[in-house]
């Protein structure tokens, strides 16, 4: 009876050692991830474009980390190439990245910081979902589903 009560005592402790580990370490991740860059996407969408060959994209990237990032890029097989574009003075203008601040956010929304889908290979109808993958300076790409509005789409506030 001991025999077995060994192994079966041994097989706990080692679960709880486990569980204890993951819980040490998820704190830890907390720990460290002051250290770095937690992103998170949402609020993404494209109003259906009236071109043929361009379209914009919206979305709110979160860092909940303690190190700021940057984007640097974006690819989407919708599109020969998307472009990361400010608005300054109601002007827009192309850029190599945009940051995304540490406990902050980069909000992509019309009139201001957008993407630009340039050399549409299709034009995305309302009611489908172009997936976009985003890149950065120092954490790993995101992939993100980007649901087609319709053209005159205006988000509401505060969700």
């Amino acid at each position: 009876m001991r025999r077995r009560l060994g192994p079966a005592a041994l097989v706990i402790a080692g679960a709880l050692a486990l569980a204890g580990c993951g819980g040490s370490d998820s704190g830890d991740s907390g720990d460290s991830g002051s250290g770095k860059a937690e992103l998170s996407a949402g609020s993404a969408y494209m109003p259906q474009p009236v071109s043929d060959d361009m379209a914009a994209g919206f979305l709110t990237v979160t860092n909940k980390g303690g190190a700021a990032d940057e984007l640097t890029s974006v690819t989407s097989d919708i599109a020969g190439q998307v472009t990361v574009h400010e608005t300054v003075d109601g002007a827009m203008q192309e850029v190599k990245s945009l940051k995304i601040p540490a406990g902050g956010r980069l909000e992509l929304k019309s009139g201001g910081d957008h993407l630009m889908f340039e050399q549409l290979k299709s034009k995305p109808k309302e009611g489908q979902t172009v997936s976009v993958e985003l890149h950065f300076a120092h954490s790993g790409p995101m992939k993100v589903e980007m649901p087609v509005k319709p053209a005159t789409y205006t988000p509401k506030t505060g969700h």
